[in-house]
């Protein structure tokens, strides 16, 4: 037994220094990658890249090499770009070259190219065409949807108050109310809070956006090829992502069994129509597989980031409380106590604004972004980039640029105030991504962060449970992701 699997090991060492033969040689023979520490064969970089600290490995890397160098995840060459220019340079200016999806491994088992997020080529455009059609048509960004936001802000408002001012961690009650929205545009409808599987679903989210940034799974993207057959942590995900899978597909039997192809309520009944419609051909990209990831992708974002958001919003507040005095008072000024906030009060609160945008700026919930991949050989920069390889577009990078934010490390609302404390906008705050694979719910989630912050601060103050200096923002985990700490505090009706 241990003479077959020490077999299986050399076999799949062997495989990996194949692999990183065939990158060096691809290279070699095509043009030449950006520089970068040398790798060793089958670790690749991963000498100089930690797995619990791999954002912060990159920017000590730039240092070295510039804003634009490549590393070796295990076999696999990815072009690192650092810096709101290079960022820009490859998603904006070369948007197309850029806009291919790269591998992330810890979920490609669970996708496998299908689904809006994680889909190339033809597929990608179609679904992402198709789900921006929808989302507009059930009023995102439009009035409709606002109205939504603050019925649904008026129902965490309530369960707020019954905490009667108690110490309480806000996790999941941020993420219900934030999942509610989103939820009733993919399932037309919204869960009551007290929903045993609705609370499942957010404890099984807010588990895989932390499990996609341990040391484990960035471990996993760098050796997937042998590690997929291993057991260990780093199959959690796995089972968590096709346990939520198992309910989308519960969801779309459910609508099945009632769609009037008249009167669609819900992105799942649109998409099931559009299935209906092409299902004399066999190509079609709108089929059960798309479906049902394409509704998990929007299920997901439309839960996670805006609701961790929010939660690092609140700590902030907590550690800085003479901004949270300074939001009370532009609230009391412009809203008033008797009416609920709308996102035509955003432009007469430049100060509350600005405060939004710090705590995405500081907080960077995706500093490594998604991976993008070269759709075609592309020359950049006086390199040259052959087809299919992986980039990384550091986010974190252009929203700590030392050249656009004159405190990268700090929070300080001012980064986007003018000296008449206007609001100032700034091109380097890119939180949802830019080109052609930007975030495409950005437009709801700026909405519900104005909305839900004010909300929340129009009737309460927040107590700490420590005093503001011992206050920790570091994140719980940093990897895909940064996790917000866990923390509890009370809410004072005001």
């Amino acid at each position: 037994m241990e003479l077959g699997r020490a077999f299986t090991i050399f076999l799949a060492l062997c495989l990996s220094c194949l692999l990183l033969l065939i990158a060096w040689k691809r290279i070699n023979k095509g043009g030449k990658l950006p520089p970068g520490p040398t790798p060793i064969p089958f670790l690749g970089n991963l000498l100089q890249v930690r797995t619990d600290s791999t954002f912060q490995s990159f920017m000590k890397l730039r240092e070295k090499y510039g804003p634009v160098f490549t590393v070796y995840m295990g076999p696999r060459p990815v072009v690192v770009l650092c810096g709101h220019e290079a960022v820009k340079e490859a998603l904006v200016d070369q948007a197309d070259n850029f806009s291919g999806r790269g591998e992330l491994a810890t979920i490609e088992r669970n996708f496998q190219g299908h689904g809006l997020a994680m889909a190339n080529g033809e597929r990608w455009r179609i679904l992402r065409r198709f789900s921006l059609t929808i989302l507009r048509d059930f009023g995102m960004g439009k009035r409709n949807i606002e109205e939504r936001i603050q019925e649904e802000a008026g129902f965490l408002l309530k369960e707020l108050l019954k905490t009667k001012g108690a110490p309480i961690d806000p996790t999941f009650f941020l993420s219900r109310t934030v999942s509610n929205v989103i939820s009733a545009i993919v399932f037309g409808s919204r869960f009551d809070y007290e929903d045993k599987q609705f609370q499942k679903l957010m404890q099984m989210i807010n588990e895989s956006f932390t499990e996609m940034s341990t040391p484990w799974a960035q471990l996993y993207d760098m050796y997937s090829g042998i590690m997929q057959y291993l057991p260990g942590r780093h199959n959690h995900i796995y089972y968590l992502i096709e346990e939520l899978k198992d309910f989308i597909a519960s969801r779309v039997k459910i609508n099945e069994a009632s769609l009037d192809p008249q009167n669609p309520r819900d992105f799942i009944d649109c998409f099931l129509i559009k299935m209906h419609q092409d299902k004399s051909n066999p190509h079609t990209e709108f089929n059960l597989k798309n479906l049902v990831l394409t509704t998990l992708n929007l299920f997901f974002a439309g839960t996670e980031t805006v609701s961790s958001t929010l939660r690092y919003g609140l700590l902030l507040m907590m550690k800085y409380p003479e901004v949270e005095a300074k939001i009370h008072e532009e609230i009391e000024q412009v809203i008033g106590s008797h009416r609920i906030p709308s996102v035509d009060d955003r432009v007469k609160m430049p100060y509350t604004d600005a405060v939004i945008h710090e705590i995405q700026r500081l907080t960077d919930i995706v500093p490594m972004g998604v991976p993008h991949n070269v759709i075609r050989d592309t020359h950049f920069r006086g390199y040259f980039l052959p087809k299919g390889t992986d980039v990384f577009p550091l986010l974190g990078s252009v929203l700590k640029d030392p050249k656009y934010f004159r405190y990268p490390d700090a929070f300080y609302p001012q980064h986007f105030l003018d000296d008449q404390g206007h609001f100032k906008k700034n091109e380097a705050f890119v939180p949802f991504s830019s080109g052609k694979r930007i975030c495409l719910g950005e437009a709801l989630a700026r909405m519900e962060l104005f909305l839900y912050f004010t909300s929340i601060l129009q009737n309460f103050s927040l107590r700490s449970l420590v005093p503001p200096a011992d206050i920790d923002i570091t994140p719980k985990v940093s990897g895909f992701g940064n996790i917000p700490p866990t923390y509890e505090l009370c809410f004072m009706v005001r």
